[in-house]
């Protein structure tokens, strides 16, 4: 049971393709490699969202889903200004776009990344913080009330990682 003084927080995982956006206090969890997750804030109304994809561009028509950041980003803006926002209010964090490895020359996390900024820049959205490019996995903890974010690195990201997070409440 929540203290007086405490909000009761809702809690999502984000599965890649997916976007999410809440003015209501949620904790959002997600895990990215070489995808990439966006978290829009709104500093006037005080609430966010997050939207997670894995590929840059959409490669035909037919194909425009949240999968990709041309989409998904573009998604969530609009989410976010039908639930009141205004773009010049908000604000972005990114996370993700590592590459598989040192040598990958294909670097679709580079290019996810590339995608999100544009996006961002012609919308006037400033990035407020960022953690993209390496090698690294991360899984991530937003909280869509504060704006604060968690970010833990790993070096392998496993089969388990992708699975919700159990928030565990402390046990009398």
């Amino acid at each position: 049971m929540a203290g007086m003084n405490e909000i009761e927080v809702f809690r999502y995982h984000l599965q890649p393709g997916y976007i999410f956006s809440s003015l209501e206090p949620a904790l959002i969890s997600t895990v990215v490699g070489s995808c990439v997750a966006v978290c829009l804030f709104d500093r006037r109304l005080q609430f966010g969202g997050m939207n997670h994809f894995l590929y840059s561009k959409v490669p035909w028509r037919g194909k425009t889903t949240a999968q990709y950041g041309d989409v998904a980003l573009p998604a969530l803006i609009r989410i976010m200004t039908h639930q009141g926002s205004r773009v010049q209010d908000l604000e972005a964090q990114l996370f993700g776009g590592a590459a598989r490895s040192l040598d990958d020359h294909w670097d679709m996390g580079l290019k996810n990344v590339k995608v999100a900024r544009k996006i961002l820049k012609k919308n006037g959205i400033p990035i407020v913080s960022e953690d993209v490019g390496g090698v690294k996995g991360r899984r991530l903890i937003y909280h869509t009330r504060t704006n604060e974010t968690v970010v833990m690195k790993t070096h392998r990201l496993r089969r388990g990682d992708y699975y919700p997070y159990r928030f565990r409440l402390a046990q009398p």
